[in-house]
C-alpha cells in the first residue's frame, strides 16, 4: 500500500489513539504485530497513520488490546472509513497546514467553545475585521496571502449555519468588544454583526466585563473541539509562537475546567448581548 502524501491532524488521531490502547494493554509494538499478523514496521506505520487504516482493522486492534468502550471503539472506526475531501484541501498550497487542520476539526466537531480575551472569535468575524487583524501578522502577510487567509476563514463559518450546525459557545472578553481594529467603522460593523447572529438558537455569545473580580486563564485563545466521544475531544491553543494541537487526557480535562470556570465568570446570554448593544452605541 503506498503511503499517504496527505496526513491530516484527525486522521494521525486515529493512530495515536490505537497506540495508547496498545500502550494501556501493556503490549508493545512487536506483540501486537504478531497478534494482527504483521510486522513490526506495518505496525509504526499503523500507529504513525502513514498508511490508510480500514474500520475493520481499527475493530481488530481494539479487540486485541481488550477495549470495551464501545463508543469510543465506533467512533474510531468511523474516523477511520471517513475517506471525505474536505474543502478546506483546496488550500493545501496556499495556506499553513494548521489552518487546514483547524477547519477540519471544525467540520467534524459535534459541539465547540472558544475564548477570547484581545480579539472576536474567528467564526464571529466579518471579512473587514478579519482583513484588518491580518494586516497586523508578524511576520508580515503579502495581499493575496491575506485575501487566502480571508476567504478561509468565510467558509469555515459555514459550519454554523448548515442544515444541524454544532452547538457554539464564545466566551469573550469585554476588551475584545472594545479594540477598534480596522477603524471605527469596521469595529461598529463587526458589533452589529454579534447582535445579529447570537439571536442563532446554536450560538451563545458569553461575555467577561472589565469589572468581573477573577479570570481564570493566561489569555490565550483556545478552541476546544468536542469529538463524538470524550475520548476524543481537541483542543487548540494560539500562542504567539503558533498554535498547538492538545489531546492528552489530563490537558483535554484540564481545559475543560478552565473553560467551565471562564464560563462561570461571565454574563448571561441576555446580559452579553446587552453590553455588546451598549458597546456598538459608544463606539
Amino acid at each position: 500500500m503506498a503511503p499517504r502524501t496527505v496526513v491530516t491532524a484527525r486522521r494521525l488521531r486515529i493512530g495515536v489513539e490505537l497506540r495508547r490502547l496498545r500502550e494501556r494493554a501493556g503490549m508493545t509494538a512487536a506483540e501486537a504485530a504478531r497478534a494482527l499478523g504483521t510486522t513490526q514496521a506495518q505496525m509504526s506505520n499503523i500507529e504513525a497513520n502513514r498508511f490508510g487504516i480500514s474500520a475493520e482493522r481499527v475493530r481488530t486492534l481494539a479487540h486485541i488490546y481488550g477495549c470495551t468502550d464501545i463508543a469510543l471503539i465506533d467512533a474510531l472506526a468511523d474516523m477511520a472509513a471517513d475517506r471525505t475531501r474536505g474543502w478546506w484541501e483546496e488550500y493545501r498550497d496556499s495556506l499553513p497546514t494548521r489552518l487546514l487542520d483547524l477547519a477540519e476539526l471544525e467540520h467534524h466537531a459535534t459541539a465547540l467553545r472558544v475564548t477570547q480575551v484581545i480579539n472576536i472569535p474567528g467564526l464571529l468575524q466579518t471579512p473587514e475585521h478579519a482583513r484588518a487583524l491580518f494586516r497586523e501578522a508578524v511576520p508580515g502577510l503579502r495581499p493575496h496571502e491575506i485575501e487566502y487567509r480571508i476567504s478561509h476563514r468565510i467558509k469555515r463559518q459555514a459550519i454554523l449555519h448548515r442544515e444541524q450546525p454544532p452547538p457554539y459557545t464564545a466566551i469573550v472578553h469585554e476588551a475584545a468588544l472594545r479594540m477598534q481594529f480596522g477603524g471605527r467603522d469596521v469595529a461598529k460593523a463587526q458589533l452589529k454583526h454579534l447582535t445579529e447572529i447570537s439571536a442563532q438558537a446554536n450560538i451563545s455569545i458569553r461575555v467577561i466585563p472589565f469589572d468581573g473580580t477573577s479570570f481564570p486563564t493566561t489569555g490565550h485563545a483556545v478552541d476546544y473541539f468536542h469529538g463524538l466521544v470524550p475520548t476524543l475531544d481537541t483542543v487548540e491553543v494560539d500562542t504567539a509562537h503558533g498554535s498547538e494541537l492538545v489531546d492528552a487526557v489530563g490537558q483535554l480535562e484540564k481545559y475543560r475546567l478552565v473553560l467551565d470556570r471562564m464560563q462561570a465568570v461571565t454574563l448571561g446570554p441576555a446580559a452579553s448581548l446587552d453590553l455588546i448593544h451598549h458597546i456598538a452605541q459608544d463606539t
